[in-house]
């Protein structure tokens, strides 16, 4: 799959947020936003970015971590992702290299197929305050791909649905700039924006199918 029409993009979109809002997920989810592409009324939509905010799990049972080690060989459910969760969606638990049960990757699992090109990015900050924490540490250690694209529309907060984003996100309405031009005015100097939005725009086209990337600010 090389790509989504618009209003399928759309559509996978308002699914993703339906999913959300009423189905039990691995953590709690806070904030539901899109970027790049999509956000900037493209058609058809190369590759559909969506980003989660996810909150500490709070209501976890940790007593019962011990059951899915035996069971599945992942250590953390229960603490990292809900035990409730894993006993409905056994085939959608996900662990890192350390064998720990992924949050992020339990998200991805739960709402994206594996040959859709969509990219999840989850973190435990909302996207406006990570766009910035994400940008000084891509530049300070040189790379740039992983500079989280500023032009984003917020779907959904705290259970609320945004109608009035999504319907401008449906009429290609969002006037956003170039994203050599949103990064700087992030604080990028031109030619560092411009290499900047080369790399993140390499970086994206190398991506196949369904992809995902955790983050903690």
């Amino acid at each position: 799959m090389t790509g989504l029409d618009r209003d399928d993009a759309l559509d996978r979109v308002e699914a993703i947020v339906d999913a959300v809002e009423t189905e039990p997920m691995p953590v709690p989810v806070r904030e539901v936003w899109v970027y790049g592409d999509v956000a900037l009324g493209l058609d058809p939509v190369e590759r559909l970015d969506v980003y989660l905010t996810k909150d500490i799990l709070m209501d976890g049972d940790a007593d019962r971590e011990a059951e899915f080690v035996d069971s599945h060989g992942i250590q953390g459910v229960g603490k990292s992702v809900r035990a409730e969760w894993a006993d409905e969606h056994p085939d959608l638990l996900r662990a890192n290299p350390n064998g720990h049960a992924a949050p992020e990757k339990c998200l991805a699992a739960h709402l994206v197929d594996d040959d859709e090109p969509i990219h999840l990015e989850v973190c435990n900050a909302s996207f406006e305050d990570n766009v910035t924490q994400r940008l000084r540490g891509a530049v300070d250690r040189g790379a740039y791909e992983e500079i989280l694209d500023p032009r984003g529309a917020c779907l959904w907060v705290d259970g609320t649905r945004s109608e009035d984003a999504m319907a401008k996100l449906r009429a290609s309405e969002l006037p956003f700039p170039t994203l050599s031009e949103s990064l700087e005015m992030l604080g990028l100097d031109p030619e560092e924006a411009e290499t900047a939005a080369g790399e993140i725009h390499a970086w994206r086209a190398e991506q196949e199918g369904a992809t995902v990337r955790g983050d903690v600010v």
